[in-house]
């Protein structure tokens, strides 16, 4: 049985937030940690992560379902480049550290392998010092957010010179008679759409660009440039 981890740290002071073995990368899994870490700390402004499953999609702006949750918390996910895992270096680092000292050997099962999680963080949040924090622990550094979890989802804002737009339960918006793709995992929402000019457009999920509708195409265009993508 695998043991997949959820890793979440505070960047500035590497304290680590959540260390949580799951038995899948399924979204419903991992929403309810990041929920009670949430809960507990507060709020960040953004969220580094990387391109998997399941905080990145095949789909504009790398949307996932649960990056989508983000935004609508007012977090901004920010997603490292493909293949350089060195652009999130301190996260992992840690998991450099957290695969030797916790999974080597593996636990018999997964209640177990936890209590070795659990373990770890209190360590390496407490007792360890880090060199990069002048031999400091991350506990003594680390600061909860100020924004706290609001009890409902806030609705998405945009300017007024903004052309709103519903998402619908296949993914897309009507526009001039047509129809747009644009994303299942915004289905139910609201996107905003702002000219830039002549029939081109800049789409946005919230404070997120998710790409740029061209008119004369009636589709999409990426970030790189691509109007053909999975939805």
């Amino acid at each position: 049985i695998y043991c997949y981890p959820l890793t979440i740290t505070d960047t500035d002071s590497r304290f680590l937030l959540a260390c949580q073995g799951l038995y899948s990368t399924a979204v419903a899994t991992a929403k309810p940690v990041f929920t009670r870490v949430f809960k507990e700390f507060g709020l960040p402004y953004r969220i580094r992560c990387d391109n998997g499953v399941p905080f990145a999609a095949n789909t504009l702006a790398r949307l996932s379902r649960l990056s989508a949750w983000w935004v609508r918390l007012g977090v901004l996910p920010e997603f490292i480049e493909p293949g350089k895992p060195q652009q999130n270096g301190r996260h992992e680092r840690m998991h450099k550290t957290l695969k030797a000292e916790a999974t080597r050997p593996p636990a018999a099962t997964l209640r177990a392998q936890q209590r070795k999680f659990n373990t770890f963080r209190d360590e390496f949040n407490h007792l360890r010092p880090h060199e990069a924090l002048d031999q400091q622990t991350p506990a003594s550094r680390y600061q909860p957010s100020t924004r706290l979890m609001p009890d409902r989802l806030p609705a998405l804002e945009y300017p007024d010179r903004f052309e709103i737009r519903y998402v619908s339960a296949n993914g897309g918006i009507r526009w001039r008679s047509d129809w747009v793709n644009v994303s299942i995992v915004c289905a139910g929402e609201y996107v905003g759409l702002e000219e830039i000019d002549d029939g081109i457009w800049n789409v946005y999920f919230g404070p997120l660009k998710l790409g740029r509708l061209l008119e004369r195409h009636m589709r999409i265009e990426d970030a790189y440039g691509r109007l053909k993508r999975h939805r």
